[in-house]
């Protein structure tokens, strides 16, 4: 979290969020008026914090590691739209450390080129759509960072990601995992492409694969930038 992301909790009156981002900041509640939801009822808790807001109450909404990345903030700013322009309640977009970043750092710097942020759920995006982007970022040599690489529902979809990615890659280029990027009880594993399938990985895990210059060294991965040394 940033700094006025912990600024904008503290000086709120209404804390809004999905019950297991809400968990993760139970320290910095407090007594403040809570509305907490599930899985999928992103529209209904949003709604609540326009609503909220509207009535003139200061609303925070806990939402991921940056709220423009497979946030929230997109979905209030259009929720605010629809209500008349006399009652749109002022809305400020906190940015945050995604999950790509963060776990970046952890491995070394593997982003430091052209890179791709793919998310494997299909919950909102059709699985041929997500398959055709992987594809065209592998062909284009990105950098490919995956979130929501694996659930029970979805358990073979890295693989067939992985798949369409060997295509364009060696089989020895660099993977990095990172689990609970940034928070308590994190962990990381660098691997290859060719034994990513054997690796563990789930919903908390965020996935980087390097492109054809990438490379492990000192247990750091690296994308060179091209800077001739």
């Amino acid at each position: 979290m940033t700094e006025r992301a912990v600024h904008a909790i503290e000086s709120s009156e209404v804390i809004v969020g999905y019950h297991t981002y809400l968990s993760l900041v139970k320290d910095m509640i407090g007594d403040r008026e809570v509305v907490g939801t599930g899985m999928r009822e992103e529209i209904e808790r949003c709604r609540r914090a326009v609503e909220l807001a509207s009535e003139g109450k200061k609303v925070a909404v806990v939402s991921s590691g940056d709220p423009g990345v497979y946030g929230m903030a997109g979905l209030v700013l259009e929720l605010v739209q629809k209500l008349p322009e006399e009652q749109r309640p002022e809305c400020e977009i906190i940015p945050g450390l995604t999950a790509s970043s963060t776990a970046a750092g952890i491995l070394g710097a593997p982003l430091m080129h052209d890179y791709a942020v793919i998310s494997l759920s299909d919950l909102m995006t059709p699985w041929d759509l997500i398959q055709k982007r992987a594809r065209l970022a592998a062909e284009g040599d990105f950098v490919i960072a995956l979130y929501n690489p694996k659930s029970r529902e979805r358990a073979s979809y890295l693989d067939q990601i992985r798949d369409i990615v060997m295509q364009f890659r060696k089989p020895e280029t660099p993977v990095g995992i990172v689990r609970k990027a940034g928070r308590p009880g994190m962990n990381y594993t660098l691997t290859t492409l060719k034994d990513l399938p054997s690796q563990p990985v789930d919903m908390q895990s965020t996935v980087i694969i390097g492109n054809s210059q990438t490379y492990v060294e000192d247990g750091r991965m690296i994308t060179p930038r091209g800077y001739r040394l």
